[in-house]
């Protein structure tokens, strides 16, 4: 049996819980042991090892608990002030809590009376989830200790030591003893850090141990992956489709190929495409060369190849525009084809045109389809077009798509603006806040822009589409503000008053609802990589089994990075003499 000095005993104000050292300064515990732990500090001791003396620790992974019994993720991962020489916790593979013959459980709790522990003896009944989350414990025996204030938090383990879950909840009742645990595979899900150390049927261990070495290579860099990206290039097409919503990290996707997705060859294409990813980081740049004219363009610091779709009244009629599909290489504009057509035109014109203006690009470039557009031609569900006549996949289903304003890309002051605040958003390398521009708004545009300015803001998030709030759109398109995001079809009651405003008896409103969504969807991703991450939503609005509800539906994502264009973006002419 491994040594029991791993056992730890939490004290936050009047709570006292048990914890298990999981690293050499970490500790796992309950949420609810830790409820207090902003206004009380945090203790934790090592019965089996007194010579460390009671150690302050603080909370830096919480896994959401709201406070009820009966809530999810009441996890806690306390982090302690320095490491302790305690060899850490031991685990067994997810499963072994009930496997068939259910084993006996073991848990070390502190109930009132017991500063030094006792210890309750419990299996499962079932491998069954209680509301996916818990598993129902029932006591070993008819007599013994209950489990009962003072164990939450505590490790189940087998007899051999090691641990299959923890401890949650109790139910001390004159006829039967209850409990329940959260099993490994559900810990995870609220710390993913879980899954390096628990050991995964089907997976090697070599394999696993890789994968959060990546993880943590990619954290340590800062370099953008997009997590839903990886995940549908590592379950292939006809692995599980993505969860609703993505996956707000890398480390929250990797969690969900380990446990959930049955194929175990899923960790070793994640992790690799993963490394091939972190491997194509740019080397450190050589040194200073002689002084050297200054080129024609400034330097495109921007990763992305755009393909442009460009589109300009003709001035020929009402109906007539044209359209100008060209790929940029080298930072330079290749032109691939040009038309003045009617509008009901347009659409297969560019599917004929993409694929030409893709096949011009860099082998390893990574595309991004921008569609330069009339204002009146912003909310175009140009995402849906299909790719062709032969092939039915949304245009933003098959490539990462955004659209401009035509004006804001040709204003001279507002590329100089754009490229400095990308500069500022690139440094910081993290996501940004997003602006909420609520439906039926009372807002001013005077004031808005003022808002925007002042906030130096870098996303704004539309409630409405813009034939709804012209005047708050025109606002967006003539500041600096490097994305703008909204639902095409928007709310549906034009007149309606933002519910988030005080007074608003109303109940919450699509528009309201979408910018919830789209706080939480975003919250984590820089900005230069929103392309991606779009196409990645745009996937699993797709994929659901009812795409016309999901939220991402009619996702529209304007971004503008005039660093992809180096160049002075020329006028478009008529082809037509």
């Amino acid at each position: 049996m491994r040594s029991a000095a791993w056992h730890a005993r939490i004290v936050c104000g009047h709570e006292v819980g048990a914890g298990f050292l999981v690293t050499g300064r970490r500790v796992l515990t309950c949420a609810h042991v830790v409820e207090g732990s902003g206004t009380a500090p945090v203790t934790v001791s090592f019965p089996h090892a007194r010579e460390l003396g009671e150690l302050s620790a603080s909370v830096v992974a919480h896994g959401g608990w709201a406070g009820d019994v009966t809530d999810p993720g009441d996890v806690a991962v306390l982090e302690l002030e320095r490491d302790v020489p305690l060899a850490p916790a031991g685990f067994a593979p997810p499963d072994a809590a009930y496997t068939e013959p259910y084993p006996k459980l073991i848990a070390y709790g502190f109930p009132e009376g017991y500063d030094e522990g006792t210890l309750a003896e419990y299996q499962a009944v079932s491998g069954q989830l209680i509301a996916g989350e818990w598993l129902e414990l029932v006591a070993w025996h008819g007599h013994g200790q209950p489990l009962v204030a003072g164990f939450s938090g505590a490790a189940a383990t087998l007899p051999d030591g090691r641990v299959a879950g923890m401890v949650t909840a109790a139910l001390d009742a004159p006829a039967v003893r209850k409990g329940r645990m959260l099993p490994l595979d559900v810990m995870a899900r609220y710390w993913p850090e879980l899954g390096e150390l628990v050991p995964t049927p089907g997976h090697r261990d070599d394999a696993r141990r890789r994968l959060y070495t990546l993880l943590r290579r990619a954290t340590g860099t800062g370099r953008g992956c997009d997590p839903n990206r990886l995940y549908v290039d590592a379950v292939g097409a006809f692995g599980p489709p993505l969860p609703t919503g993505g996956f707000p990290s890398l480390w929250a996707a990797a969690a969900y190929v380990q446990w959930e997705v049955p194929d175990p060859e899923a960790v070793n294409r994640f992790a690799g495409r993963l490394g091939e990813l972190l491997d194509a980081t740019p080397a450190p740049p050589a040194p200073p060369a002689p002084p050297t004219p200054a080129p024609q363009a400034p330097p495109v610091s921007s990763a992305w190849a755009p393909v442009v779709v460009e589109i300009e009244h003709s001035g020929a009629g009402p109906d007539q525009v044209t359209v100008e599909v060209s790929a940029y290489r080298d930072g330079q504009r290749r032109p691939v084809g040009a038309g003045r057509l009617p509008r009901t035109g347009v659409r297969a014109y560019v599917q004929s045109r993409i694929d030409e203006a893709v096949a011009q690009l860099a082998p390893d470039a990574d595309e991004l389809v921008t569609f330069v557009l009339p204002r009146e031609w912003l909310n175009e569900a140009v995402a849906h077009w299909e790719c062709g006549a032969e092939d039915s996949t949304p245009l933003g289903c098959a490539y990462p798509l955004v659209v401009t304003d035509r004006a804001r890309h040709h204003s001279g002051r507002l590329r100089h603006q754009l490229r400095k605040k990308w500069q500022k958003l690139d440094s910081a390398g993290q996501g940004v806040e997003v602006h909420r521009v609520g439906c039926g708004t009372v807002e001013r545009p005077p004031s808005l822009r003022k808002r925007l300015w002042d906030g130096d803001a870098g996303l704004a998030g539309y409630a409405s589409p813009p034939t709804a709030a012209r005047g708050h759109f025109e606002v967006g398109l003539t500041v600096p503000v490097p994305v703008l995001l909204w639902s095409r079809t928007g709310c549906p009651r034009p007149a309606h008053t933002d519910p988030s405003c005080p007074g608003d008896a109303e109940p919450p409103c699509p528009g309201s609802a979408f910018l919830d969504q789209l706080a939480v969807a975003v919250a984590e991703v820089p900005p230069a990589e929103l392309p991606r991450h779009i196409l990645s939503l745009r996937l699993a609005a797709d994929a659901a089994d009812e795409p016309d509800l999901h939220w991402a539906r009619d996702l529209q994502l304007l971004w503008d990075d005039p660093r992809c264009f180096p160049e002075t973006t020329a006028s478009l002419h008529s082809p037509v003499a």
